[in-house]
C-alpha cells in the first residue's frame, strides 16, 4: 500500500518459516554501543531532489558488532528565514522509495509549510539506495506479476506455489546479508537515528499507506519524541494479514462500483449502461484472460494477473479512472494495451523485462517479515472461495486471498502478533480517513483513531487512496494549518468532494 499506488501481487508457497524475534528498544549495554550512531551529523550534497546525504545505521540493533548500513536521505530545505524544523515524509508501500518523494511533497504542502520546514526524504533500509534487497531480477519479476493470481486447479497451484517459492529463496541467495533485517521495526530505529542526526528534539512525520504503519510503530517505541504527526491513509495495526486483505477485497469492490456509477453518471458512457453491465462485461473479461492472454502494443501478453493488475490501480485515484475507461474500452475488442500500462504503472515496471525500483522485492521482504505467517494453500484457498461467494467481481477478492501466500512460508517473522496501537504520548496526531479508499478502508482509520487517545480523525468523503494533496482543498488547509501551527482540526471533522 503506497501514496500513489502498489498492487499486490498474488501467490502460494510452501517450506518452513522461521521466527524471530522483534526489535525492541536497545539494552543500555547496546545503547552504548549505538552512541557513535547516535552522534552523527549528515553530511548534505547537492542532488537532483535538492540535497542529499547518508545516514549509518546498524544492520542489526540487537548486534551491532555485525556493521552497518546506508540509508540514502534527501532534502529540500526551507525557503523562508524561520525555521520550524524537519518534516519527513513517506510514500508507503511497503518498498516504495522516497528520496524523490520529498520534492513532490515540498510542491503539495502550502508555501507557508515550505518556507518553515525542510521537507525530508528517505529509502527505508532495503529499498531503492538503502542497501536494496533482492529477491527477483527483473525477468523473473516480471514472469511472477503476469503469473495466474487465481488458481484453480491443482496444476495451477502447483505452477504457482514453485514461483513462489522461490521468491523467499532468492531474497537469501541475492541479498542474504539484508533480507532478515528490513522488518518495520528496524526501520522504526533507522528513524530515531535520522531524527537525532537532524539535529531536532522531535520527529515531525508525515506517513502515507504503509507509512502510517511505520509512523504508528514510531509512536509507539518513542512516545516522547512525538512533533506534528499526520497519518493518512491509516492501516489498522491490529489486524493479521488475512483481515487486511479481506478489507482490501470490500474495499476494491466498493471502489469498482463507484467507478462504474461515476461513469455511467457522465453519460455516455462507453463502456456500459449500468453498473450491472459493466460489471458484467468486465467479470466476463477477466475470464477469458484466464484461459487467453490479450495482444498488447509491447508484445507482452496481458494475463487475468496482469489486466487485474490494471484495474487495482486505476482504483487507487480517481484521476486515473478515465484512463481506466479508455482501457477496458480497449480490452473489450480485444486489445490489451491500455490495461497493461496502468499494471505496469501499478508495479513501477518500466517495460517488458524492466523496474524502476526494487519495489517488488522490497514489498515481500518487508511484509512477509512484518507479519506472522500466513495460511497455507488449503487455507488460502478456504479464504478465496469464501471471500468471493457475494463479491459482484469474484476475482478480484479471489486474488486478495491468494496476495498472502508468499508470506505462508517465509523465511522470518516477527514474533509479536498484531494489536491495537498502544502509545503514551501527549503530542496531538491527526489521522486523515478517506470515505472510499479501497487500499486502506476507512473503517482502519476509524479504528486508529479509537486506538489512539492523543489523535483526530480528519475524514474525505471520496473516492482513492489517501487525502492529502489529491485535490481537497479542505483536507489540504486542515494538515497545513497543523503543521504550521500545531492546530488540530475540530472533532468529526469532514471534507466534502
Amino acid at each position: 500500500m503506497t501514496y500513489r499506488g502498489h498492487v499486490k501481487k498474488l501467490a502460494v508457497v510452501s517450506a518452513l518459516a522461521l521466527v524471530v524475534t522483534a526489535i525492541v528498544l536497545p539494552s543500555p549495554s547496546q545503547a552504548t554501543e549505538l552512541d557513535t550512531y547516535r552522534n552523527q551529523r549528515l553530511n548534505w550534497t547537492r542532488c537532483d531532489v535538492g540535497e542529499c546525504a547518508t545516514l549509518q545505521v546498524p544492520l542489526d540493533y540487537s548486534n551491532v558488532n555485525l556493521g552497518n548500513i546506508s540509508i540514502a536521505v534527501s532534502r529540500v530545505q526551507h525557503t523562508g528565514p524561520v525555521f520550524q524544523g524537519s518534516l519527513v515524509v513517506n510514500p508507503g508501500g511497503p518498498g516504495s522509495p522516497g528520496l524523490d518523494f520529498a520534492k513532490y511533497v515540498a510542491r503539495e504542502v502550502s508555501p507557508a509549510v515550505a518556507k518553515e520546514f525542510d521537507i525530508i526524504g528517505f529509502d527505508p533500509r532495503g529499498v531503492g539506495k538503502s542497501q536494496p534487497v533482492m529477491c527477483m531480477t527483473n525477468k523473473q519479476t516480471a514472469s511472477w506479476l503476469a503469473m495466474d493470481s487465481t488458481p484453480d486447479s491443482p496444476a495451477e497451484i502447483a505452477s504457482v506455489m514453485a514461483a513462489a517459492a522461490a521468491i523467499g529463496k532468492g531474497c537469501l541467495q541475492y541479498t542474504p546479508r539484508i533480507s532478515p533485517h528490513v522488518g518495520t521495526p528496524s526501520a522504526t530505529q533507522d528513524l530515531e537515528l535520522l531524527r537525532l542526526a537532524l539535529g531536532e528534539t522531535k520527529l515531525n512525520w508525515l506517513g502515507f499507506s504503509y507509512g502510517t504503519s511505520l509512523g504508528t510503530s514510531y509512536l509507539e517505541l518513542f512516545p516522547e519524541n512525538i512533533g506534528r504527526f499526520v497519518l493518512d491513509g491509516a492501516v489498522d495495526p491490529s489486524l493479521n494479514s488475512m483481515q487486511l486483505s479481506l478489507g482490501q477485497a470490500k474495499g476494491f469492490q466498493k471502489a469498482f462500483q463507484n467507478f462504474a456509477q461515476k461513469c455511467i453518471d457522465r453519460s455516455p458512457c462507453r463502456i456500459g449502461s449500468s453498473r450491472a453491465s459493466i460489471t458484467s462485461r468486465v467479470n466476463a473479461l477477466l475470464a477469458k484472460l484466464d484461459t487467453h492472454p490479450m495482444r498488447t502494443n509491447y508484445g507482452t501478453k496481458l494475463t487475468q494477473s496482469l489486466g487485474m493488475g490494471g484495474i487495482f490501480t486505476a482504483l487507487y485515484s480517481t484521476d486515473l479512472w478515465p484512463l481506466l475507461i479508455d482501457a477496458l474500452d480497449q480490452g473489450f475488442i480485444g486489445d490489451g494495451t491500455g490495461l497493461l500500462e496502468l499494471s505496469w504503472m501499478g508495479s513501477d515496471q518500466t517495460g517488458p523485462d524492466t523496474f524502476g525500483s526494487n519495489m517488488q522485492s522490497a514489498y515481500y521482504a518487508i511484509d512477509c517479515w512484518d507479519m506472522p505467517a500466513s495460511p497455507g494453500a488449503a487455507g488460502l484457498a478456504v479464504a478465496a472461495k469464501q471471500w468471493s461467494k457475494s463479491a459482484k467481481i469474484p476475482e478480484i477478492s479471489r486474488s486478495m486471498s491468494w496476495s498472502n501466500a508468499p508470506c505462508s512460508t517465509w523465511f522470518a517473522h516477527n514474533s509479536e502478533l498484531p494489536a491495537p496501537a498502544s502509545s503514551s504520548t501527549k503530542a496531538g496526531i491527526v489521522i486523515i480517513g478517506t470515505r472510499f479508499d479501497p487500499a486502506t478502508p476507512y473503517v482502519w482509520a476509524q479504528a486508529l483513531n479509537r486506538q489512539l487517545p492523543t489523535s483526530t480523525l480528519l475524514t474525505y468523503e471520496g473516492n482513492g487512496h489517501t487525502a492529502f494533496g489529491a485535490g481537497s482543498r479542505c483536507i489540504d488547509t486542515a494538515v497545513n494549518d497543523y503543521l504550521l501551527r500545531g492546530t488540530l482540526p475540530a472533532a468529526g471533522k469532514s471534507c466534502p468532494v
